[in-house]
């Protein structure tokens, strides 16, 4: 049996922490990625004392929080390390005022004067590829993470983002598995957006359930059981069907689950 634990990005739910708690124990998860981020319960604002009520309250219901989504700053590092919480999980945005390699030698520059609070906080950055103007392929972030300790600076796989960019799951995996520490689970498609008589076709993603899309859940748990990956895997719930969002998230689990020997 794989030792890999499931959690669940719970951005989709604006709950309170104790209704969330039990939402997504009915769900069937026991661990999460939580948002800090405005609008949400826990923000950067109120990160310092509202992280580790959060943590105790999950906790009372059986529910670790296993990554935040949110900023890599000094009050985020420090309220996950009172909290127990390893993961602050970011990406690597390329704006549009800037070339590739400015932008990675500045993310670089970011990155190492964090160094020395993660080290003593004990907590880890995780970068995610992410389509569009992003660090994008398993490829850029290998770049990205490379010359790091991956107890400080690490690689949140996600494997649709590479399918998005046509990055297969072999490849990926073999750049990033030295520095990685979390993989994200969802599925999408590119759905043409206008018809056969356009003068141009365009196209837009369509985030659907972990059998329909572009990235193969099996070839993704099967590599990663080959290498005996005993980490987190967070399902992000995200879908473009907003209304199924509960339905296909049980259904995803238990296709995971099924993938990587969990019954």
């Amino acid at each position: 049996m794989s030792g890999v634990q499931f959690s669940i990005f719970t951005k989709p739910w604006l709950l309170a922490i104790p209704a969330l708690g039990e939402h997504v124990r009915s769900l069937g998860f026991s661990g999460i990625e939580l948002p800090v981020r405005p609008g949400y319960p826990v923000q950067p604002e109120n990160v310092a004392t509202a992280l580790p009520a959060a943590a105790r309250t999950f906790a009372a219901a059986g529910v670790t929080i296993a990554s935040v989504a949110g900023t890599a700053d000094e009050p985020t590092i420090a309220a996950c390390a009172e909290a127990g919480v390893p993961i602050i999980r970011v990406m690597a945005p390329i704006p549009k005022d800037a070339t590739y390699l400015e932008q990675e030698e500045r993310l670089r520059r970011a990155y190492d004067r964090l160094l020395p609070l993660l080290e003593r906080h004990g907590v880890t950055i995780g970068i995610q590829n992410h389509s569009g103007r992003f660090v994008a392929n398993a490829a850029g972030l290998r770049r990205l993470v490379e010359g790091y300790d991956p107890r400080c600076i690490a690689a949140v796989w996600d494997p649709a983002h590479c399918a998005l960019d046509g990055e297969i799951p072999e490849l990926a995996v073999d750049l990033l598995w030295s520095h990685l520490c979390l993989v994200n689970l969802k599925n999408a498609v590119w759905r043409r957006d206008n018809g056969p008589e356009a003068a141009v076709a365009q196209y837009r993603q369509y985030w659907t359930s972990g059998r329909q899309g572009l990235c193969s859940w099996p070839a993704v748990a099967q590599l990663l059981k080959a290498r005996g990956y005993a980490g987190w895997v967070c399902l992000t719930a995200e879908y473009s069907d907003h209304a199924s969002v509960d339905r296909l998230a049980r259904e995803d689990l238990s296709f995971a689950r099924s993938l990587f020997g969990h019954g």
